[in-house]
């Protein structure tokens, strides 16, 4: 029998973190709580969560910096939880790291439909390629992007990246000039409608162009007015 997948709740809202705890036992998930920044950081190693729900607003070390501190070493899923819903605090979320934000109060049906998405596309829960077997990828000159392992080297380097930001360039790079416009690619890319706005692909697209070396061959091209594609020069 497969093991249960993992999930570390991080809340100081007692009641609400056992609340959110019911829901994903009833769904089959192993749950693990803790009330603050530091228990987060100090359970991860031992519980090895498959994804962290991770509040914000926390006492001493806040949500953010938890996300930060984890990003150092570890490409783990996280989903925010907050009551703001400002989009600087969405966006400030994403850019450090973040795979998803939910406002609260949220919907039960909602956070289970979020956290099984956001499993879907984890690179923990993907097989790896058999051993000389390349499995689903594209090629560029110095840019190899495997959707099998979750693998990215660019330039003879391997680079880092969450699920989201590595399938979101290898769909880009899978349709070499074609442009899509920032819905198509929330609608392929997360696969639910998503409460969001479409500044979370720019945040995406932001960090990819931060960690691939500008080449002669291909780039991540901003369409203005409508989208993005992987451009190919010819």
């Amino acid at each position: 029998m497969p093991s249960k997948q993992k999930i570390l709740i991080v809340d100081d809202d007692e009641n609400i973190a056992e609340l959110i705890s019911l829901y994903l036992i009833k769904e089959c998930y192993e749950t693990r709580i803790v009330h603050d920044g530091e228990s987060a950081l100090q359970a991860f190693p031992a519980f090895s969560p498959d994804l962290i729900l991770l509040d914000l607003m926390l006492p001493g070390i806040d949500g953010y910096q938890v996300c930060r501190e984890l990003r150092r070493d570890t490409s783990v899923p996280i989903i925010m939880l907050s009551a703001k819903g400002e989009v600087f605090d969405k966006v400030l979320g994403l850019e450090l790291g973040a795979d998803d934000y939910i406002i609260k109060p949220f919907d039960s049906k909602e956070l289970v439909a979020r956290v099984k998405a956001v499993l879907r596309r984890s690179a923990k829960a993907s097989p790896a390629a058999p051993e000389g077997s390349q499995g689903q990828y594209v090629e560029y000159p110095d840019l190899v992007v495997n959707l099998t392992n979750y693998s990215v080297v660019c330039m003879g380097r391997s680079v880092e990246m969450p699920p989201k930001e590595l399938e979101l360039l290898y769909f880009l790079a899978s349709s070499p000039n074609q442009v899509f416009t920032r819905e198509q690619l929330l609608d392929h890319i997360w696969g639910y409608e998503y409460a969001g706005d479409t500044r979370t692909v720019d945040v995406h697209i932001k960090r990819l162009r931060e960690k691939l070396d500008d080449h002669p061959a291909w780039q991540l091209s901003t369409v203005w007015g409508i989208g993005y594609k992987f451009e190919v020069k010819r």
